[in-house]
């Protein structure tokens, strides 16, 4: 009972209640519409706190389909509030301007903003379930060691294997990757939305991904959310290298380059906990020409900086991954939403995900895959 009085529980459910009365307020007519618009409000609310805050283990078939439910149940809520705001703006323009609007107007505006939001989230999930386009980028690296010149990394990121991307999408994007023959490939986090039973089948195909140089993984928040222990066991079994406040040296003839990668700032919920350490990713003073930090949070940049890395790979953000989230973000990310920028020397890229958290949505942002070649001149 009292996890059901926590702050996040109270937070959310007022949310939601206040955006189903308005909702049922402005468009639902009767009893009946009223409480058959309750129930994807009721989705939303059901699976962060059975499966978050109870703790509910249980991962079957009906547990799949309610996290499904509720993820479009959170896709079609956004634009039905969305559309229902414009509607009330579009109404109150008429007032202001005098115009008569007729019942009959007023019925069918409710009725399109309705099937308006679904036709909506039906594009946005189109979209999605295109799966990645690859994104080719040059980096220009000043001093970059000849050995290394047309270096060229692929970066996976925020997969988020689960109740709505699968094994048949995670094989999809191994084959693209395979496709491109990169040097290094590197998975940046959030690959995962649940435990290793109930996702093992689905990320196998991971462990047919191929570099000549290797493949690496720094972990994101929601791989800690799934057991991050468990999860660390089962990608080093598929062949990942799992870089946690640690770094690997490649070398090429006589030039080095360090890769490191860090820990999520959600490793403060490890056993025991952790926080990310640039510092130590970078080796304290080993000699490298070349450093290269992986860190799922663009937030991490000033620390990847000053550690002297020359470039950050980086995830966590989806770009907002559908619109009108796709504004909200840049409020809380910039100046790192979204593909390369500068934190002092080092560059930063950050990948907008290659699969979708929540609603398997797409709209302004794009799945990808991305291709980076250093170079030291554009």
């Amino acid at each position: 009972m009292r996890r059901l009085l926590s702050p996040f529980v109270l937070t959310l459910t007022l949310i939601l209640a206040v955006g189903y009365a308005y909702v049922a307020f402005r468009l639902a007519d009767g009893l009946l519409a009223r409480l058959a618009l309750a129930l994807p409000f009721v989705a939303v609310w059901a699976v962060p706190v059975l499966y978050w805050v109870l703790g509910r283990d249980k991962h079957g078939r009906a547990d799949d389909l309610l996290h499904a439910a509720s993820y479009l149940s959170m896709g079609w809520l956004t634009y039905l509030l969305l559309f229902t705001l414009l509607r009330d703006l579009a109404l109150l323009g008429t007032h202001w301007a005098g115009v008569v609007v007729t019942a009959d107007w007023v019925q069918g505006s409710r009725a399109a903003v309705l099937w308006g939001a679904a036709l909506t989230l039906g594009i946005g999930v189109l979209a999605a379930m295109r799966g990645p386009h690859v994104r080719r980028i040059d980096v220009t690296i000043e001093q970059l060691p000849p050995e290394f010149e047309g270096l060229t990394i692929a970066q996976i990121s925020d997969l988020h294997v689960g109740p709505t991307i699968g094994r048949r999408y995670v094989q999809w994007v191994v084959e693209i990757s395979n496709r491109l023959n990169p040097d290094l490939v590197v998975l940046t986090g959030d690959i995962v939305d649940g435990s290793v039973p109930r996702l093992q089948r689905h990320v196998a195909p991971l462990a047919q991904l191929r570099a000549k140089e290797g493949r690496f993984l720094a972990l994101g928040n929601h791989d800690y959310y799934s057991g991050a222990a468990a999860w660390v066991a089962q990608f080093q079994q598929l062949g990942l290298d799992v870089l946690r406040n640690e770094h690997r040296l490649i070398r090429r003839g006589a030039a080095t380059l360090l890769l490191g990668g860090v820990v999520d700032p959600a490793a403060r919920m490890d056993r025991p906990p952790q926080m990310p350490d640039a510092q130590r990713a970078a080796g304290n003073g080993v000699d490298a020409q070349l450093r290269i930090l992986l860190a799922h949070n663009p937030k991490l940049a000033p620390q990847g900086e000053a550690a002297g890395f020359d470039l950050q790979l980086s995830g966590h953000t989806h770009a907002g991954q559908f619109f009108p989230w796709t504004l909200a973000v840049k409020l809380v990310h910039a100046p790192h939403v979204v593909g390369l920028s500068r934190s002092g020397r080092m560059w930063v890229y950050v990948n907008p995900g290659t699969g979708s958290w929540g609603p398997p949505v797409r709209l302004g942002t794009r799945p990808e895959l991305t291709l980076l070649r250093l170079v030291q001149r554009p």
